[in-house]
């Protein structure tokens, strides 16, 4: 078992996403899969990673006809067994690198809503969106999520007090830069980061999207909301979370791309 599957093996991460902290998340990126999907009346939709299927589930129980692929088999378990057979989706184990199982320019959305933060060299994360690319139809957009690196600088190294820590271990650039291996579970990224691999593919940025913004910083308070205060909450941050002077600061990313 490698580190990956152990992690998700004992991992709820629908509670995560339904937690009032983690439907910031949630309600985001729905806000952005249906601007993606908005005038297209029978769409093909992909979701690589597709987790226990927070999205693809629900996608699929709005009669949308969604393909998901998931690597971990204890996620497939989970995913499947929210279905009740009447669904239009088809579920399969299967590797970001390799969807060579799928056909070119067939799905006029594909979702990478994990396993960017799972791949450490430059050669998986463009291998990836390669895939990714390649799969989707001309015209068809591409929605990448990325850790970011600053909010780990400022939550993990320094208010919970782990930068001695990482400093022995050699985790960081000079310029504050996290390094991570499988062994960390998550790769952290900068914004020009995710536009240097963007550059390499035949695609236009739509949107770089800050998909949980101040949220994870503040989640005690977050969660200790009244509905009505979680609601104003959902608004400012949707008011503010393409504004690109806050993007690296935000937790989680959602960089939407057209194939061109």
């Amino acid at each position: 078992m490698n580190y990956l599957e152990e992690y998700y093996n004992s991992r709820d991460e629908d509670s995560r996403l339904l937690s009032r902290h983690g439907q910031v998340e949630y309600l985001t990126t729905m806000k952005y899969i249906r601007e993606s999907l908005a005038g297209l009346p029978d769409p093909e939709i992909l979701e690589i990673g597709a987790g226990t299927g927070r999205y693809s589930v629900t996608l699929a129980k709005e009669g949308l006809r969604v393909t998901a692929v998931e690597l971990i088999a204890h996620n497939l378990d989970v995913l499947r067994a929210k279905l009740d057979g009447s669904e239009p989706i088809t579920v399969m184990q299967g590797n970001a690198l390799d969807l060579s199982a799928l056909p070119d320019g067939f799905f006029d959305l594909t979702m990478l809503l994990g396993p960017m933060y799972h791949l450490y060299t430059r050669e998986e994360q463009l291998q990836a969106l390669r895939e990714a690319v390649r799969v989707t139809k001309p015209g068809g957009h591409i929605l990448a999520a990325y850790c970011m690196n600053e909010p780990t600088v400022v939550q993990y190294v320094f208010r919970m007090n782990h930068l001695h820590e990482v400093m022995e271990l050699k985790m960081l650039t000079p310029d504050w830069h996290c390094i991570s291996e499988p062994k960390d579970l998550f790769q952290l990224m900068r914004t020009e980061d995710i536009a240097s691999l963007d550059a390499e593919l035949p695609v236009e940025r739509r949107k770089l999207v800050a998909t949980d913004g101040a949220t994870n910083f503040m989640r005690e308070s977050i969660d200790a909301m009244d509905d009505e205060t979680f609601g104003k909450w959902v608004d400012y941050h949707f008011a503010v979370c393409e504004r690109q002077d806050l993007i690296g600061a935000s937790h989680h990313t959602l960089d939407i791309l057209r194939k061109l």
